[in-house]
């Protein structure tokens, strides 16, 4: 599984900290560090309640581009 950096660029964005964001959507910390460093992999519901707090779209924080060469 890949780093999320999206989630940890969108939490800089709004200058939340992995407490934060954590407490927001009702995980641990360490369920947040381990979502951006790509050794968990979220729930849909985790991954809603984050985009929620974030305000950004699943497509934002979780779809992957494919690489432009595939097309």
């Amino acid at each position: 599984m890949a780093r999320n950096i999206a989630i940890k660029v969108a939490r800089a964005e709004k200058d939340m900290t992995q407490k934060a964001l954590a407490e927001a959507v009702g995980v641990s910390r360490q369920t947040i560090n381990a979502i951006e460093q790509g050794e968990y992999n979220p729930t849909i519901k985790l991954c809603r309640a984050i985009c929620r707090v974030l305000g950004k779209s699943l497509d934002d924080l979780f779809w992957k581009e494919e690489c432009e060469e595939n097309f």
